[in-house]
């Protein structure tokens, strides 16, 4: 039983020292006026691992940075915008890699969630990159569908991984996200 705890710990370790998320910055639809901009700017203010968002009137964004070793959960951060009445149109992570190896089609565990890698080239990531969320909520309907034809894999459609997304130790019925450099 200690061996197994171990090793748990050490897995954990692993996929938070390989990448860190920084910040996130989400452009949100359906904004009419600076009360709507409000709206999403006092809900992501109560996320307990955001430590703050700057927002952009003009265009709708947020840039969000989090409070030091936080977890942070990309869900939580797009339902709170859709919580208060509005939509994710695009969806972006600054992250910091080192030595990720990415394939195209592939999953991978980073930041410790599961990543799949669309409309890439086979590489190793390190440094600060920033990626682009593809899944259904983080970008429009019409840019979904789009790219919906960078996998036939119906992990795509659903978020979660199954059969045809599982490997490298990524268990059936987990998230997945589906992203791109």
């Amino acid at each position: 039983m200690k061996n197994i705890i171990i090793i748990i710990s050490l897995l954990f370790c692993s996929a938070s020292i390989n990448a860190q998320v920084k910040k996130v910055s989400l452009q949100a639809s359906g904004l009419t006026c600076s009360m709507c901009s409000n709206a999403i700017y006092k809900a992501l203010q109560t996320v307990d691992f955001v430590d703050k968002v700057d927002a952009n009137i003009n265009n709708s964004t947020f840039v969000i940075t989090f409070k030091p070793n936080a977890v942070v959960d990309f869900d939580v951060l797009k339902n709170k915008v859709e919580g208060a009445g509005f939509f994710v149109a695009n969806f972006w992570a600054t992250i910091h890699f080192t030595d990720l190896k990415i394939k195209n089609d592939e999953p991978v565990q980073a930041i410790g969630k599961n990543l799949m890698f669309l409309n890439v080239t086979n590489q190793q990531l390190n440094g600060d990159k920033t990626i682009k969320f593809l899944d259904k909520g983080y970008v429009s309907a019409k840019e979904y569908k789009k790219n919906s034809s960078l996998t036939s894999k119906e992990c795509y459609k659903t978020g979660v991984a199954d059969a045809t997304c599982i490997q490298s130790g990524i268990a059936k019925g987990t998230r997945i996200y589906h992203v791109t450099i």
